[in-house]
């Protein structure tokens, strides 16, 4: 896919059913985009559905062993073409995601645009640097959203 045009890569990934996608293959598609792909697919409907899918599979990705009796509610806002807000809330080896802001205060709050998201959580992007490169903005807990990627399974391309 990398030497594809955008608007190639973006009907490709458009006509892709996330759903049957593994963790593992959307990783790799990930990594053979540019940051500029990335940019460019992320807009209207396929944001959404790509978004959605991943936000969606955050409770199998979860790791309850490693959380333990942690409770938490992080907030994720997503910058780009409009703001997108997700909310993950983490007690008793529980996962549980919702789209929105609630009147909840979060714990910590992950700030970033949507290509470095999608590095993210794909296992494509390192959190400390993204963050020491101020691409990855931190409100509350530090500690706690430094520690995140050690309580779900991040794919690895």
């Amino acid at each position: 896919m990398p030497d594809n045009s955008s608007g190639e890569v973006t009907g490709e990934l458009a006509a892709l059913d996330f759903a049957a996608v593994s963790p593992e293959e959307f990783a790799r598609i990930v990594k053979g985009l540019s940051a500029r792909q990335l940019s460019e697919v992320m807009h209207g409907e396929l944001r959404t559905r790509v978004l959605g899918e991943v936000f969606g599979r955050m409770r199998q990705q979860f790791r309850p062993e490693a959380a333990g009796g942690l409770t938490a509610l992080i907030r994720w806002k997503i910058t780009g073409d409009t703001e997108v807000v997700y909310e993950t809330a983490l007690a008793d080896g529980t996962c549980a995601v919702t789209e929105g802001r609630s009147d909840a205060e979060p714990r910590t709050t992950l700030i970033m645009a949507d290509t470095e998201f999608l590095k993210l959580v794909s296992g494509n992007g390192n959190p400390i640097t993204m963050f020491m490169m101020r691409k990855l903005k931190v409100a509350g807990d530090v500690g706690l959203a430094s520690g995140l990627t050690r309580y779900f399974d991040i794919p690895k391309a």
